[in-house]
């Protein structure tokens, strides 16, 4: 059986719905060799890391891709922001949101709600209230998520 793009992402994806972050990543790994990993590989990659709440992987992953030939994309980095919004880590959040910027990767309603739903959960209202400007500022329209995440931010700023 030849290996390609799409069989490696496909098998990627299939061990991140079934929790099987670590032979996700092992399978990518050993498919590199063979092929160069598109964008939907790595994003596969990503989100079986997510979905197991491996934020540390999951930014390796990314890493990794930034330095393949590979095209971040929107879901790139809302997977990587969601990872870390999961594992407590706002600081890297927020580096990704401004990182999407740099990168002229145009931020979505998931990709704010994403950063304002991970400083949150760090405590950081201040920080939220501003992705928050920022996104009506931009074309973006708030959804119950980015509302739910505003509101318990200032909640817990007190």
């Amino acid at each position: 059986v030849e290996t390609s793009a799409i069989t490696v992402g496909a098998v990627i994806s299939a061990c991140g719905k079934g929790d099987e972050w670590e032979r996700a990543l092992r399978f990518l790994r050993m498919a590199e060799s063979k092929v160069e990993p598109g964008t939907r590989t790595f994003n596969a990659a990503i989100s079986a890391c997510e979905k197991s709440g491996k934020w540390q992987s999951a930014l390796h992953v990314f890493r990794m891709m930034t330095q393949s030939k590979a095209e971040l994309s929107v879901i790139t980095f809302n997977a990587a922001m969601s990872t870390c919004e999961k594992g407590g880590q706002w600081q890297a959040a927020l580096q990704l949101f401004t990182l999407m910027t740099r990168c002229m990767v145009e931020s979505d309603t998931i990709s704010f709600s994403a950063a304002i739903s991970a400083c949150e959960k760090g405590g950081e209202w201040e920080n939220a209230l501003h992705v928050y400007r920022m996104m009506a500022e931009s074309k973006c329209e708030p959804n119950t998520i980015t509302f739910n995440a505003a509101i318990s931010a200032c909640e817990k700023g007190g």
